[in-house]
């Protein structure tokens, strides 16, 4: 699984698109056997909390 560095850098923005959340540019992800882990490159104690879990292939 490519890691999120190896994605193309992102289009840039114009100046009417609002800016993405603080954060959003370090967050990484693993996978483990029971799913995906996001963490925060810059901060890789943080953590991320969801309410509720979604397939991502059911989204797209």
């Amino acid at each position: 699984m490519p890691n999120t560095t190896d994605r193309p850098d992102p289009p840039a923005r114009t100046a009417a698109e609002p800016s993405p959340p603080t954060g959003l540019e370090t967050t990484e992800r693993y996978e483990t056997d029971d799913g995906v882990v996001f963490y925060d490159a810059a901060n890789p104690l943080a953590w991320l909390e969801a309410g509720d879990a979604l397939r991502l292939a059911d989204q797209v």
